[in-house]
C-alpha cells in the first residue's frame, strides 16, 4: 500500500512502532525490577500460564521465561513488536513455551480463569489502570496474580508544570495509596508496591534513545511527524529530569481473592 492510500493514523502507528523497535526497552524498567516483582508471586509451575499485556518486544517477558517454567503469551497491538518478540524468544531458545501474538488489551483472547499471572510493564495506561485491573480480573484463576507498573505520584503536592503535564497526558495518575485502594476495591489482595529506581528511566530508557533518535531523524529528515515524535520524547525526558522526585513508575502486585 502506498503512503498516499494511508491516513495519518496508520502512518503514525507504523512510525512509532519502527522507532520503538529500534531500542531494547519500550518503557522504563529493568531485569532487576521485573525479578523483584516476580519474587512476590507464589505457586508458579510448568502448568502455569502467564500473559504479558502490552509486551512490546518482550524484554521483561524473556526475563520472566528465564526465571520460571511457565508458559508465556505476550500480547501487543504493534505487529512489528510481536515479530521482534518471537525472534527474541527463538534466539533464547524459548519458543516452545513463549509466544507473542498481536492483540488488544481491551479485548483479550483468553478464557475466564485461564491465567495464573497477568503482567504488564509500562502499558496498562493504554486503557487505564482502573479499567485494566477490573476487566482483567475474570481471566485470572482464584489465587492468581496481577503485576503491573503504573505512573504514580510520590507526593501529595507537586509543582504546577509537572502536575499539568501528567494530568493532560494521563489523567488517571494518582498517589500510591489511591492505586492500592483501587486494587483492593477491584477484588485483589494488595500484595506489594515499590517504586522503580531512577536507573530504570535514565540508563535503561532515555540514554539508549539518544543514538536511536539521531538515526531516526537522519532517516526521516523531512518528515514532520517524525520530528514531532522525537520532540515530544525529548520534552518528556526533560520533565523527568526536572521533576523525578515527584513521580515515577510503581510496580503494583495483587492476588485475586
Amino acid at each position: 500500500m502506498s503512503n498516499e492510500n494511508k491516513n495519518i493514523h496508520e502512518f503514525d502507528f507504523n512510525l512509532i512502532c519502527e522507532y520503538f523497535s529500534s531500542i531494547e526497552r519500550q518503557g522504563p524498567g529493568s531485569p532487576e525490577s521485573t525479578l523483584k516483582a516476580l519474587g512476590f508471586i507464589d505457586n508458579l509451575s510448568n502448568q502455569s500460564v502467564i500473559a504479558d499485556l502490552g509486551c512490546g518486544t518482550g524484554g521483561q517477558t524473556m526475563v520472566l521465561a528465564q526465571h520460571t517454567t511457565a508458559k508465556l503469551v505476550g500480547l501487543d497491538l504493534f505487529p512489528g513488536f510481536i515479530d521482534r518478540f518471537n525472534e527474541n524468544a527463538a534466539i533464547l531458545n524459548l519458543q516452545d513455551r513463549v509466544k507473542g501474538i498481536v492483540g488488544s488489551m481491551d479485548e483479550l483472547p483468553f478464557q475466564a480463569e485461564e491465567l495464573d499471572l497477568i503482567w504488564s510493564e509500562g502499558a496498562i495506561y493504554n486503557i487505564g489502570f482502573e479499567r485494566g485491573i477490573n476487566e482483567w480480573l475474570k481471566f485470572l484463576k482464584t489465587g492468581g496474580y496481577i503485576a503491573v507498573t503504573e505512573a504514580s505520584w510520590f507526593t501529595d503536592e507537586r509543582p504546577a508544570e509537572i502536575n499539568d503535564f501528567w494530568n493532560e497526558a494521563y489523567p488517571e495518575i494518582d498517589t500510591i495509596p489511591i492505586k492500592m485502594g483501587q486494587l483492593q476495591k477491584a477484588g485483589y489482595i494488595p500484595v506489594a508496591a515499590f517504586c522503580l529506581s531512577e536507573y530504570c528511566w535514565t540508563k535503561n530508557f532515555y540514554e539508549p534513545q539518544v543514538e536511536a533518535q539521531k538515526v531516526f531523524l537522519q532517516k526521516y529528515p523531512d518528515n514532520q511527524t517524525a520530528k514531532e515524535l522525537i520532540t515530544n520524547l525529548r520534552f518528556e525526558e526533560e520533565m523527568y529530569q526536572q521533576y523525578k522526585d515527584y513521580y515515577g513508575y510503581v510496580f503494583y502486585i495483587g492476588k485475586k481473592l
